[in-house]
């Protein structure tokens, strides 16, 4: 009997209404099914990854471009999930796994506290080069997984993936509150080195436009790290960000990991939280942004 070709996993997407875009989960492990891959879908890796090293020279943190070099990632073709998992594992722990679009919020969780990163299997269309509203194959991959080499911030990925176990437990205001750390974190954060502001935030590194903003518009805040702070800010999920928080370590990072959530959670639920682009008096200030080009509404 002969085998059976691979099933091509599906591609999950928003679904879009005359009332909006509905959010649609994916559920479970796919396999990557890399001989599923077309031409034109290595052609977009190519693209995409060519312009965004040639990018993030000088601006990405030089953690974040070491360990994409050792991964060996290139432009030539998509990589496979298994080639960097033989790299991946032996260093921290962690494992890519396949799916197929976003995942239920304890699916997520589960998946970081046990160190597996899921990565979506499918890549953005040549017309969504500059824009896609999902995580797909290259936003996780060139985006998040590069930094899960990393020991300190592996560790941090682990430990944010218990406490949102942990939160999702509590309630919705501890999800949210904890959702914002990982939005002004993992995926927009800004850490401090030698040379001045380097980006490290996944939804950074993966897009061109934002790329230059986060480090050289004049119109976002550029603001210390403080965890009350970040888990009581709104966010923007439809435009550039109003405001990115600077690290200083990743060690900064994990340390702030470290105290149990809950009596924050409960501090936190007695505040008002705090818009996008709001500058505080107690705030340690890189840069005041101008605002030019905000939008008054649609903080999350």
């Amino acid at each position: 009997m002969s085998a059976q070709a691979p099933t091509q996993p599906r591609r999950v997407e928003n679904l879009h209404t005359d009332k909006g875009k509905v959010p649609v989960y994916a559920t479970g492990v796919v396999d990557q099914n890399w001989a599923g891959y077309s031409d034109e879908d290595h052609a977009t890796w190519a693209t995409l990854f060519e312009r965004q090293r040639k990018l993030l020279v000088g601006r990405a943190s030089e953690e974040f471009l070491r360990a994409q070099d050792a991964m060996g990632m290139t432009p030539d073709r998509i990589p496979k999930y298994d080639d960097l998992n033989q790299v991946l594992e032996p260093a921290t722990g962690w494992r890519l796994i396949g799916v197929e679009g976003l995942l239920p919020e304890l699916d997520f969780f589960d998946h970081l506290a046990n160190r597996r990163f899921p990565v979506t299997w499918w890549i953005r269309r040549p017309d969504q080069i500059d824009y896609i509203e999902e995580p797909d194959l290259f936003h996780d991959l060139f985006g998040h997984v590069p930094l899960l080499m990393n020991p300190v911030f592996a560790d941090y990925m682990a430990a944010y993936g218990r406490g949102g176990v942990k939160a999702h437990g509590i309630g919705a205001d501890a999800l949210q509150n904890l959702t914002r750390l990982y939005w002004y974190t993992v995926e927009f954060g800004l850490i401090r080195e030698a040379d001045g502001l380097r980006i490290y935030g996944s939804g950074i590194v993966s897009s061109s436009g934002e790329s230059v903003h986060a480090l050289e518009s004049p119109a976002p805040n550029r603001i210390g790290f403080d965890l009350d702070r970040i888990m009581r800010t709104r966010y923007r999920i439809d435009t550039y960000q109003k405001t990115y928080f600077v690290i200083d370590s990743f060690e900064q990072l994990m340390a702030a990991t470290d105290p149990d959530f809950t009596p924050i959670y409960a501090r936190l639920a007695e505040q008002d939280s705090i818009p996008a682009g709001t500058v505080l008096d107690t705030d340690t200030v890189y840069q005041r942004g101008t605002g030019e080009g905000w939008s008054t509404e649609g903080d999350v």
